[in-house]
């Protein structure tokens, strides 16, 4: 072997591969083709574990007008010639190393996923994980990432407008940073990643390349790293104000008849971006390497073509339009440079100073092995789902107490610190602001809008990997469904261990087919999405937490509702239940829990075809205008669901509801597949027939207003301290 494995190990490429590198190319690589091999190989380019798993996701919709994993992001249509374009990718190591430009570029980098697709950017969500906020290690981390997406959203102009954030010792060492992107385009103005044919022009725009993110896709987002490895050069560096113009002038470009496809520089730079259009054009390619425009001097060829520079964008351009494409990029003051040529064979040639400098067949770059391992259900899970939490000794606190505590968990009190920090008006679009079950944006020029949100419990995921899978889609679904929206899509980010370890791969294997059964029984294609493996530090991994980003379709978005209460006297409902049922069942892997006893245990169920309907009817109850307000139950139960919409209201409510079995168990137990919505007394008995007519239960909980939440005889608590609680707890956490 010419290669030593301290370089294997850097390109995370393993023995095996590099010797069936050399047995398919017939001769041993050179350091540059090898760092080709080592980025288009990896894990986050090649998918080589996950791959023959996302299979099983259903793609496809009569409204899905891309195949998924064919091009930069997922595209559905949704009328009037109109077309929404969505991803969520992960920038978790990044972040984890430097939290602002980690953030940053994760968000800068979504973003030009989907403006390469010919759609402009309409809104930015994000989905964060961090350890406990009393470490001062953490503190660091969230505020770093938080100012980081704020600081490159807002400087861009593009509404970041939803998300959400969980806290937990699991994620101490390896924060997750989500970051998800929307777009919008006239239909038949999508782009595709392509060389085309044959002779088509390669010319690179934006940013000049430098050293920053070498080793990006290949080294920090495909295998493990350890605390004292200096990784900072393998970060890189956001310029939010530049990416803004190269937005407009590649959207300026897609309406021109002057090019073919057009292809964003992400993981593994210039490489990815190249092959990968070559790929799907079904082309060769050739690129001389010193036309790359660069801003360090004495860079070699390796570092140019595997920079993660960012802000930049392939354009392949049709022969003769060369000057046209110059002219309208230098009208932005953007640099452009010819770099290369689409080729009639499948071969990736680079030349450097009129020398052959690397030479690869496309095929072979983009067809990494894939490993179908077997998993290994994790020993502890069999103690863990089989608790008896029948005997859980009482709580030395009074019902007040139980309640605010849950209030005050940085896991449900308000999350306003974070996105009030970020612009979620800019473009004017925003109908329903962060805080809420899902954000809702107008499309302008139609009645129509749309609703997105993200979710994921890596609890939940933890203690049954196939339920959590399933939960996480019912629940991002029920989001939307909660503001009035018909799911038509879902994204995913998978954050997960190694995969090389089996109970790792049990767990994406399991949690994925759960994604998959729910996402049927829902009937919405997973259409784009992000697998980030490696999630692990000092030899422990994340929970498996998949995050789900869904979308969903308003034909009228003056029809939308919030949480909020709205009026004195409204009657507030429950349906998915027909009585308050104590079951202590309800508590596994519930914020209750582990915030009170220390525990992450239990078994998570979910009923499906319950789920199913629950949606649907309080979709057509809101359609029809007879609810004014909906919340989903999830994180602290039916108790803090009720709360969230009194204090958003600021309004009280009394419950007349009685409680059968176990009182903490029925309000902060996180049964699935409920929906508390508040609807005028007149209204009352037509919400109800149509619920039995639906075949989905129902039952009133009780009234609306007052000055204090009271839950039962032992819960009744001001309205205004449980607002106070609510509201501060992140920003009083942050001050220690």
């Amino acid at each position: 072997m010419a290669v030593n494995k301290d370089t294997l190990q850097e390109l995370a490429l393993s023995v095996e591969e590099y010797n069936l590198i050399v047995e398919k190319l017939g001769r041993e690589p050179n350091n540059l083709e090898l760092g080709l091999f080592g980025s288009l190989w990896s894990e986050h380019c090649g998918y080589k574990h996950s791959k023959p798993l996302l299979k099983m996701l259903p793609g496809t919709s009569p409204r899905t007008l891309v195949n998924a994993g064919e091009e930069n992001a997922g595209a559905v249509d949704i009328g009037d010639g109109l077309a929404i374009v969505m991803k969520i990718e992960s920038h978790n190591h990044p972040s984890a190393i430097e939290p602002y430009q980690g953030a940053a570029t994760g968000v800068g980098g979504i973003i030009r996923d989907i403006f390469a697709m010919g759609a402009r950017p309409i809104a930015l969500l994000n989905s964060l994980r961090f350890g406990p906020l009393n470490a001062s290690r953490t503190r660091y981390l969230f505020e770093g990432v938080v100012s980081g997406i704020s600081g490159y959203g807002n400087c861009i102009g593009i509404p970041n407008v939803g998300g959400e954030v969980y806290f937990s010792s699991t994620y101490t060492g390896n924060p997750l940073v989500n970051a998800m992107c929307v777009g919008l385009l006239e239909k038949d103005k999508l782009v595709k990643a392509t060389t085309g044919h044959a002779g088509n022009v390669l010319m690179l725009v934006g940013s000049d390349t430098g050293k920053d993110g070498i080793h990006g896709a290949s080294g920090l987002a495909s295998q493990t790293f350890e605390d004292d490895r200096e990784l900072r050069p393998t970060v890189q560096v956001g310029n939010p104000f530049l990416e803004k113009i190269l937005i407009e002038a590649c959207l300026e470009l897609s309406k021109t008849d002057h090019f073919v496809g057009m292809q964003d520089l992400g993981a593994a730079g210039l490489t990815s971006a190249s092959v990968e259009a070559a790929n799907n054009g079904g082309t060769g390619i050739e690129i001389d390497v010193d036309k790359v425009p660069r801003r360090e001097a004495l860079m070699s060829s390796y570092e140019v073509m595997l920079s993660e520079s960012q802000e930049r964008m392939l354009v392949i351009v049709k022969p003769g339009h060369e000057e046209n494409v110059i002219s309208l990029f230098e009208k932005w003051d953007l640099s452009c440079a010819v770099i290369g040529v689409a080729t009639d064979d499948d071969v990736v040639k680079m030349t450097s100073g009129g020398v052959l400098a690397g030479e690869i067949p496309v095929s072979l770059l983009t067809n990494p092995p894939q490993y179908r391992l077997r998993g290994k259900k994790p020993k502890e899970l069999e103690g863990l789902q089989n608790a008896e939490l029948n005997d859980l000794p009482p709580l030395e606190r009074d019902g007040q107490e139980i309640l605010l505590e849950l209030l005050g968990s940085p896991n449900i009190c308000s999350k306003s610190w974070i996105y009030r920090q970020y612009d979620h008006q800019v473009q004017t679009n925003t109908v329903e602001t962060p805080g809420g079950d899902a954000a809702v944006l107008r499309i302008k020029g139609t009645s129509k809008g749309i609703a997105m949100s993200t979710d994921g419990n890596g609890r939940l995921t933890y203690l049954d990997p196939f339920t959590g899978g399933m939960i996480a889609v019912a629940e991002a679904c029920r989001n939307v469904s909660c503001v009035g929206a018909e799911p038509i899509a879902l994204t995913d980010c998978l954050n997960f261990g190694d995969p090389d370890r089996e109970e790792v791969y049990y767990q994406l294997e399991e949690c994925i087919k759960g994604i998959t059964v729910a996402a049927t029984a829902l009937n919405v294609p997973v259409i784009s999405g992000n697998v980030s493996l490696y999630n692990e530090s000092s030899g422990e991994s994340i929970y498996p937490t998949p995050i789900i980003g869904s979308l969903g379709l308003f034909e009228d978005v003056q029809r939308s509702v919030n949480s909020t209460f709205k009026a004195e006297g409204d009657i507030l409902i429950a349906i998915g239940i027909s009585e308050l049922l104590g079951d202590m069942g309800h508590l596994a892997g519930s914020e209750y829990l582990e915030c009170f006893y220390g525990m992450v245990s239990g078994s998570p169920n979910i009923d499906l075809d319950k789920e199913v309907l629950v949606q649907n009817i309080c979709r057509s109850l809101i359609i029809d205008g007879l609810v004014k307000s909906a919340h989903d139950c999830s994180e602290g139960g039916l108790a803090i669901a009720i709360s969230e919409s009194c204090i958003l209201g600021g309004l009280g409510f009394h419950m007349d509801a009685q409680v059968v079995g176990d009182l903490d168990a029925a309000l902060y137990g996180e049964e699935q597949s409920r929906i508390i919505i508040s609807v005028d007394k007149k209204l009352l008995k037509e919400v109800g027939t149509r619920c039995y007519a639906s075949g989905v239960p129902w039952m009133v909980l009780g009234k609306i207003g007052g000055t204090h939440i009271q839950l039962a005889d032992s819960v009744s608590i001001s309205l205004q301290k449980c607002t106070e609680i609510w509201n501060d707890s992140i920003e009083r956490l942050m001050r220690v």
